[in-house]
């Protein structure tokens, strides 16, 4: 078989193969009589069916699987002769212009880059530092007061904090509209959930009292078929409730799991949640820092084909993500261009990764996968069962082994960047306002 390879642009490639005609026509028949020992007709014994009517309806399909098998052979040994690393899924297309004698092809495909890691003695890191401390304490012990809020009936005016919940219908020009009509809708006041207009009429209110009001949809609304409308309200308020935060004290300590309901034991065990949350957090934010230096630090020219692989694979996870929450894809279509941004960072880290794992030996180790398995499983009553369920399943040991890769990449580039460690506060490393 002859092959010869161009080079089409820095990445991309063709590779011309001819495969002579008699070869194939030769492979043909041997399948084919191979086949006519095992094949079953109606009117014909097994192994009795002439050639001939064997050729008739499976000669077609016989011939292109010979020829499939005869090309993806020559690429393969094309490629490994010329030490070619094959990115993506090559285009492979039959020629018609060539002799008679011979079936001609040509393959097109691109492959990997060289990866050449950038100078990272000048990128700066910094690095958040921040010492949990009674405040942080007390911060978390009051959102979890919130989470196990209860709600008391008023008969005062509703304000800010308070829930009120309504029955309401929506018109535009004497019409209702899809999603304006609702009954029991809670709303919070101060959170924000609805439009600013809607809250702003029910605070004040009380409950058995009603309401008609104006709202005016913002121009770039969800729903389309009302942006930038104004409708007209009916609501009636069905109730309006006070928050009433439980105590801090042996019940409430029960809650979270501490049975003799020691506060002080409470609090040891909040402190230690949110020091193993300050560590994720401050390792998370380091992560994308030097993931960040390493991007910056290396040029590096992208196959396409791996960042259209990994757009069909985001769009696959996407798609699913949505189904599995019930939200129906023809009212929110996934758009494909907007994901190719994170592909191509993808990709680009994961040729760079590979590159420093292979050339600094950055490879995941037993004993630090362990050490990770043993850690996330601190985080539930029976660690010993999920270390043992982790191992028993390879897919889920494979996302530790990553773990710890990444890691090893990030200390190594810590230990050759210029890294500068900034206190932060305890709101804004949760992302939180003050």
């Amino acid at each position: 078989m002859q092959t010869n390879i161009e080079t089409l642009s820095g990445l991309e490639r063709r590779l011309n193969m001819a495969v002579p005609a008699d070869r194939i026509e030769q492979e043909v028949e041997q399948r084919l009589r191979k086949l006519s020992r095992t094949v079953r007709m109606d009117g014909f014994r097994p192994g009795k069916v002439p050639l001939k009517i064997i050729e008739q309806h499976y000669g077609p399909q016989v011939r292109s699987e010979v020829i499939g098998d005869a090309v993806q052979r020559a690429f393969a040994e094309a490629v490994q002769g010329q030490n070619l690393r094959v990115a993506g899924y090559p285009r492979i297309e039959r020629k018609t212009d060539g002799d008679e004698k011979e079936l001609a092809f040509s393959a097109t495909f691109e492959i990997y880059p060289e990866v050449k890691l950038g100078d990272l003695s000048a990128a700066k890191i910094e690095r958040p530092a921040h010492e949990v401390d009674a405040s942080d304490v007390d911060r978390t012990i009051e959102i979890l007061r919130r989470q196990r809020v209860s709600w008391e009936p008023i008969a005062r005016a509703s304000q800010a904090g308070d829930r009120v919940t309504v029955d309401f219908v929506g018109r535009i020009d004497g019409n209702e509209f899809p999603g304006g009509k609702g009954n029991g809708m809670a709303i919070v006041i101060g959170e924000g959930r609805v439009l600013p207009e809607f809250e702003a009429a029910v605070t004040g209110s009380r409950a058995g009292e009603q309401k008609v009001f104006p709202v005016t949809f913002p121009s770039d609304y969800a729903g389309k078929e009302v942006a930038g409308k104004t409708a007209s309200f009916e609501v009636s308020v069905t109730a309006v409730e006070e928050p009433k935060l439980p105590v801090v004290d042996a019940e409430f300590a029960k809650s979270l799991g501490v049975a003799d309901g020691d506060t002080a034991k409470m609090r040891e065990e909040v402190k230690a949640n949110v020091e193993r949350e300050v560590k994720k957090r401050i390792e998370s934010e380091v992560k994308e820092r030097v993931m960040q230096a390493l991007i910056g630090s290396t040029v590096l020219e992208l196959p396409k084909s791996l960042i259209e692989i990994e757009v069909q694979r985001m769009l696959q996870q996407a798609r699913a993500d949505l189904q599995s929450r019930g939200v129906r894809l023809d009212k929110l279509p996934v758009n494909p261009a907007a994901l190719e941004d994170q592909a191509r960072r993808r990709v680009a880290l994961g040729l760079i990764l590979g590159e420093l794992v292979k050339t600094r030996d950055l490879a995941a180790k037993p004993e630090q996968v362990r050490a990770l398995v043993t850690e996330h499983a601190q985080t539930f009553e029976q660690p010993f069962e999920v270390v043992r369920w982790v191992y028993s399943e390879p897919q889920r040991l494979g996302e530790f082994e990553g773990l710890a890769v990444e890691a090893n990449v990030v200390s190594w580039v810590l230990e050759h960047a210029k890294v500068e460690e900034k206190a932060i506060s305890f709101d804004e490393l949760m992302g939180k306002t003050a």
